[in-house]
């Protein structure tokens, strides 16, 4: 038996996290992946969001699978053209001022046109403000400094930057010798490079599922709602495919695949959950049961939602999440390995 290579996994997440996506303006990245699989020969579709839906048929049509990932990433949106030649942000996704502080970005004009910066505290030089250091991080406080000569409103308006632009991070993506991948938006991309290469895998050695399966490239789900709709009638279950939360309490690492007992929209399926955890006992798959608990996924967006669903969560653990995020070879490898036998599995009874 052999699974998809983790190395060319690991080439094909920096290049999708070298994409910018955030919420709201997702259109290059999903292109990106549509050619991927168009070349692997799957059928896809859009829907209006402008998630991308993949299609494998299998021996049984009467019950489905739905897998998703997403693509969609933290950023911002410029909120206000200030008077000092810098831009007020205004944040897409639930992160925190000071997990950007100090971040190259780049500013999409709506004619497309693309302008560097770095987004910095106000009072940032500590020669000239005592509070530099004690500052809050804040909407009020924070402003992207423009890779250009602009030093008045006017003067940004001039380059065709307004109000409503789209601001990505620099994901600064490094791969270590030792095997660990670091970089921004590893939420959820780390995830889709693995579905991706599953399903090349499958094509390529004509495996047959033993249930149609729908692969959801959502693109929402930083802001709540990326995998709550297209969502076939005769789909069954339901597996989010994200990352895994860590920290103080929590088990996941970064090298087992973290199975999602409950975050905070409840528990996920008891028996979709155990079934999950026996097929990596099974396989002999380093996995971890875990809670996380500010957290939702496209699973429990399609419950709340109202989908007549058996819902799961699983992913590779990613360290410092919607921050300066991290994970090793181990995790993607794992979260590889349980998502092929789950595909090859029998439903939950």
């Amino acid at each position: 038996m052999t699974y998809p290579n983790t190395d060319e996994t690991i080439q094909l997440i920096k290049e999708l996290v070298s994409i910018p996506s955030p919420s709201g303006n997702t259109n290059e990245v999903i292109t990106f992946v549509e050619k991927i699989l168009t070349k692997a020969k799957v059928d896809t579709y859009r829907n209006r969001k402008g998630g991308l839906i993949a299609t494998i048929p299998g021996k049984d049509n009467q019950k489905h699978r739905m897998l998703t990932a997403h693509v969609d990433t933290l950023g911002a949106i410029v909120k206000e053209v200030k008077s000092n030649g810098r831009l007020k942000l205004d944040l897409i996704g639930g992160f925190k001022y000071n997990s950007i502080e100090g971040e190259y970005c780049q500013i999409e004009t709506t004619a497309g046109k693309m302008y560097t910066g770095t987004i910095l505290m106000h009072q940032q030089s500590v020669h000239v403000y005592k509070d530099a250091g004690k500052a809050e991080r804040n909407q009020d406080n924070m402003e992207v400094r423009i890779d250009e000569k602009v030093k008045n409103a006017d003067e940004i308006r001039a380059l065709g930057i307004e109000v409503g632009d789209f601001v990505s991070f620099d994901p600064r993506v490094q791969v270590t010798a030792n095997g660990f991948i670091k970089s921004r938006h590893l939420d959820d991309k780390a995830s889709v490079g693995i579905l991706l290469q599953l399903i090349k895998k499958i094509k390529e050695e004509n495996i047959e599922l033993p249930y149609t399966t729908h692969f959801l490239i959502s693109n929402n789900e930083e802001i709540g709602y990326g995998g709550n709709s297209n969502i076939t009638p005769e789909t069954v279950e339901y597996l989010a495919v994200d990352m895994g939360a860590m920290g103080d309490g929590q088990s996941t690492d970064e090298y087992t695949v973290s199975i999602c007992v409950k975050d905070a929209s409840g528990p996920y399926h008891y028996a979709f959950r155990k079934k999950l955890t026996q097929l990596a006992e099974k396989h002999e798959i380093g996995y971890k049961l875990d809670i996380y608990p500010y957290y939702g996924s496209d699973a429990s967006a399609a419950i709340r939602s109202g989908h007549d669903i058996v819902h799961g969560l699983i992913g590779p653990g990613i360290d410092s999440s919607h921050a300066f995020e991290r994970t090793h070879k181990d995790s993607i490898d794992n979260t590889t390995k349980l998502i092929y036998h789950y595909l090859q599995s029998e439903m939950v009874e």
